[in-house]
């Protein structure tokens, strides 16, 4: 793809996809419960629907129609032995958190997924899953594919997790479901809360407690109605788009806001963003509203600590933010951005700095002087949606134009990516 950069300014109102979490746990929640649970603003991307389709290889009965889908949940123990392997795509949320439902079935299975999902670890998983006594193996050393056996009894554990992880947790949370005894999950941080929410919104009785999660085997639950809310994450970059873009103000609706995915907006805000909140409610237990944001003269700052978690998808926009900001941005203790898609931070770094791009790596995250300006060249996205996103927008402020060899990619999480870019260019 070849775009030509013309620093525009951004104007209008949007509504971006739904919330890619939420729209994953929708449809395990949703298959796990009994009676049917409708979904609304259910997020087309490939990661989604591969998820889908492991479900749909389990015998449960999903139908999609826009934007809406319909489950007849089949109850926790309704799941039936796929006849074939599993197919994660290249969602890390399909193959963690599906494995701590797997490792409860009375069949066996094998999950696997595309080439970049075979390079992201799966031993952070199946460790725990088999102390608790599953029986759960990487057949690439810590590596999809995994098989996975029938275990008589889940027993409970108390783990600590080494690194926040959101889809760990969910993993654990998902097997704690048909344990007899109490599983509890303690953070480092606290990360993205959707799975306990959902929980919550299907009656499970899961506990927390500041950075401590825990349930024991629950219930029949029954199915819900659904809204997934836009997601935060697909809204950063348009948010980026109009802080660094002079005049801009762009209305973004409907959007999520659960607290442990806003850091976005706290960042942004902390390097002089004209970012306000309106029309705050809540549905299914998840915070939603509108977001305003206006072009802003934005100044470096330092990023680390607690707050880490909660931007680990947005790090590649928002270093592409600090390229336009004045002086000096450090982002550090993120180094779970180099098991993500691809290792964002060398590849963060290597296609901005083609760009002309002041930005050096560390083993932790990045330092990144603000130069304000951008030159096209020719980039690669490695494959990884964030990127996409990212370099796509590099090239509409660059000068000349920009090369991005895959754009493809995208789809995982915003099909409409482009068409709500122009939308708002003016």
């Amino acid at each position: 793809m070849i775009i030509s950069g013309r620093k525009p300014c951004f104007m209008g109102e949007i509504s971006v996809p739904g919330d890619k979490s939420i729209s994953h746990r929708s449809i395990i929640f949703g298959s796990l419960a009994e009676g049917e649970t409708t979904i609304e603003n259910f997020l087309m991307g490939e990661d989604c629907l591969s998820t889908i389709n492991c479900f749909r290889e389990m015998g449960v009965t999903i139908s999609v129609q826009a934007d809406s889908v319909r489950i007849q949940g089949v109850g926790m123990r309704g799941l039936k032995k796929p006849e074939k392997v599993l197919d994660a795509g290249n969602s890390g949320t399909t193959i963690r958190i599906l494995s701590g439902i797997l490792a409860c079935q009375d069949f066996e299975s094998e999950i696997d997924g595309d080439a970049s999902l075979r390079k992201r670890p799966m031993s952070r998983v199946a460790n725990p899953l088999n102390q608790m006594g599953a029986d759960v193996r990487c057949t690439n050393v810590k590596y999809p594919p995994v098989k996975i056996f029938p275990s008589k009894d889940m027993k409970g554990i108390s783990y600590h997790q080494p690194t926040a992880s959101a889809q760990v947790k969910s993993c654990l949370l998902m097997a704690g479901m048909y344990s007899d005894e109490m599983v509890e999950v303690i953070q480092p941080e606290i990360s993205r809360d959707h799975t306990e929410k959902m929980m919550l919104h299907f009656g499970i009785p899961v506990k927390v407690e500041e950075k401590t999660v825990s349930l024991c085997k629950v219930a029949p639950f029954y199915g819900k109605p659904i809204f997934v809310p836009g997601d935060i994450s697909s809204a950063a970059f348009y948010m980026v788009a109009a802080c660094i873009a002079e005049g801009s103000d762009v209305l973004i609706r409907n959007t999520g806001l659960n607290p442990t995915r806003t850091g976005i907006i706290d960042v942004l805000r902390e390097m002089g963003g004209d970012i306000t909140i309106e029309n705050e409610s809540v549905m299914n237990e998840e915070l939603i509203g509108d977001i305003r944001i206006k072009g802003s003269a934005l100044h470096g700052i330092t990023i680390g600590g607690d707050i880490i978690p909660r931007i680990i998808d947005e790090i590649p926009i928002i270093a592409l933010a600090a390229t336009f900001a004045k002086g000096l941005t450090i982002i550090r203790d993120a180094e779970e951005l180099k098991v993500k898609e691809t290792d964002r931070i060398e590849a963060v770094c290597q296609e901005l700095s083609k760009m002309g791009a002041n930005i050096i790596p560390r083993d932790d995250g990045m330092l990144i002087e603000g130069t304000g300006k951008l030159i096209g060249a020719a980039v690669k996205t490695y494959g990884d949606h964030r990127m996409g996103m990212m370099l796509a927008l590099a090239g509409e402020f660059a000068e000349g134009e920009t090369y991005i060899d895959d754009v493809d990619c995208i789809n995982v999480s915003n099909p409409v990516y482009f068409e709500l870019l122009e939308r708002l260019k003016h």
